[in-house]
This record gives C-alpha cells, sequence and structure tokens, in this order.
C-alpha cells in the first residue's frame, strides 16, 4: 500500500511531507527506495520518505520500489503539487 500525508497530494510550501510504502506479505529482509519522476537515483531508502520542507523542487511524481533480493514491486505513482497551485494533469 501507499500513503501520504497530508491528504490531497497538495503541500504547502515549507510543509512537511511524509509518504509511506508497505507491502502485504513479507517474504524476508526488504529494500525500500523512494523516486520521483523518471529519476533513476533514489531520494531516500526505507518504508518511509520524510520531507521536511517542501520546495518549489519538490513537486512531482513520486514512488516506492520494494525488493525481496529476488522480486521487485513498484507502487502506484502518486502526484504532488503545491498547495495553490494548478494540476498539470487535470488540465487539457
Amino acid at each position: 500500500s501507499f500513503g501520504h500525508s497530508p491528504l490531497g497530494g497538495q503541500v504547502a510550501l515549507g510543509d512537511r511531507l511524509v509518504l509511506s510504502c508497505a507491502v502485504a506479505t513479507e517474504t524476508g529482509p526488504l529494500s525500500f527506495t523512494w523516486h520521483r519522476g523518471g529519476s533513476g537515483a533514489p531520494l531516500g531508502n526505507g518504508p518511509h520518505l520524510d520531507l521536511q520542507h517542501f520546495g518549489d523542487n519538490d513537486s512531482g511524481h513520486y514512488h516506492c520500489r520494494v525488493s525481496d533480493g529476488d522480486s521487485v514491486a513498484k507502487s502506484v505513482f502518486l502526484n504532488v503539487n503545491i498547495l495553490g497551485e494548478p494540476d498539470p494533469q487535470a488540465e487539457g
């Protein structure tokens, strides 16, 4: 499962954003990595990603990857925007 706080996918500048990732069944030691957009470099490791001060460059699509050593699962993408800015996905 994939969770976030605050809810709604919008965060005020300077506010804290916490994302969490969990798996239904654990088959052994798990490794978690966090990514934004198409970036290959992980933003963090562990079941939670904690951005203490959400900034202009932090908007985007976040997801986690979980590996048990044999296989890798990827969460759905979560689009996070700065509060008050239009969602580019909603424009058309």
